[in-house]
């Protein structure tokens, strides 16, 4: 498994229901943020590898499971952690946190399709180093 990496996050009332607590979906929004940035950092544009390589990236599975509601105006810390990385698919390990405190918590596999008819590819080399050098 890699080190974690991290952003924060604040909940906006756009976030919650009518009670006030994180809307259960929108802790899947968080973690797509947080895979984005995680990728970013790695020097990873998502755009570009679109538009130069032809390849996307898709959720091919989740696994979630909500331990304490977050609410509104909570400070949250939303974290990726690779702990696989295969030839068209990485599997991830996800988690949202307050304080010190496990809000959210999921296992995410992402597979590598192409842009025009979302067969299976595989990841580009380059996106392979970039994130399987962060791994522990």
């Amino acid at each position: 498994m890699s080190l974690p990496f991290a952003i924060d996050i604040r909940v906006y009332y756009e976030d919650t229901d009518a009670g006030g607590v994180v809307y259960y979906a929108n802790y899947l929004r968080f973690m797509e943020r947080a895979r984005t940035e995680w990728l970013r950092a790695r020097g990873i544009e998502l755009d570009r590898v679109a538009a130069q390589q032809g390849v996307l990236f898709a959720v091919r599975s989740i696994q979630v499971n909500y331990v304490k509601p977050a609410r509104l105006n909570d400070s949250l810390a939303v974290s990726v952690s690779l702990e696989n990385c295969g030839r068209a698919s990485m599997s991830l390990y996800q988690e949202v946190r307050k304080a010190d405190m496990s809000v959210c918590s999921g296992n995410v596999e992402i597979v590598c399709v192409d842009a025009e008819n979302f067969n299976p590819r595989r990841i580009p080399p380059h996106i392979v180093t970039a994130v399987s050098e962060w791994a522990a």
